[in-house]
């Protein structure tokens, strides 16, 4: 699952798993890629990559470089790379990401920020003009609008 190649560790090589017989709450940090498959209920805080197993259960909120969930999150997740639900993954709460993909038979509830992109920004600066005002239609009497039907 681990492959070097592929950068799915740290530099140095080092990840940790908590496999599903752990429980725990509160918050917790990381400072390499943690697979998690246990349940909790807090705040994780990864620097590196979050990889949730199928078998976890996670109440609460998530900040991560790159969090990839095959589990069940209820709660808010933040990501300063990306997010990626894969099946048979299950998020209830807010994303924000600059990426975000979810694999079919995935299922997320929520809404999702990717934050700020060069065309939106330009789009929000520039002002709605309009440069010929669109007839008003009287209220006083009824208007019927006919379309051509094809014979």
């Amino acid at each position: 699952m681990w492959d070097k190649k592929r950068g799915d560790t740290d530099s140095d090589g080092n990840f940790t798993v908590l496999g599903k017989d752990v429980t725990f709450k509160g918050i917790v940090h990381f400072h390499s890629t943690v697979q998690l498959d246990s349940a909790f209920e807090g705040e994780i805080h990864a620097k590196g990559m979050l990889v949730i197993g199928e078998n976890a259960v996670i109440r609460g909120s998530i900040i991560a470089e790159t969090v990839v969930s095959r589990g069940k999150i209820h709660g808010n997740v933040t990501a300063s790379s990306k997010i990626q639900l894969l099946k048979p993954a299950v998020l209830l709460g807010d994303i924000s990401a600059p990426s975000f993909s979810m694999e079919e038979g995935a299922f997320f509830k929520g809404s999702i920020d990717m934050g700020s992109h060069p065309v939106v920004d330009e789009l929000q600066a520039t002002p709605l003009v309009l440069t010929e005002a669109p007839q008003r239609l009287s209220l006083a009497r009824p208007v019927l609008i006919e379309s051509e039907r094809g014979s």
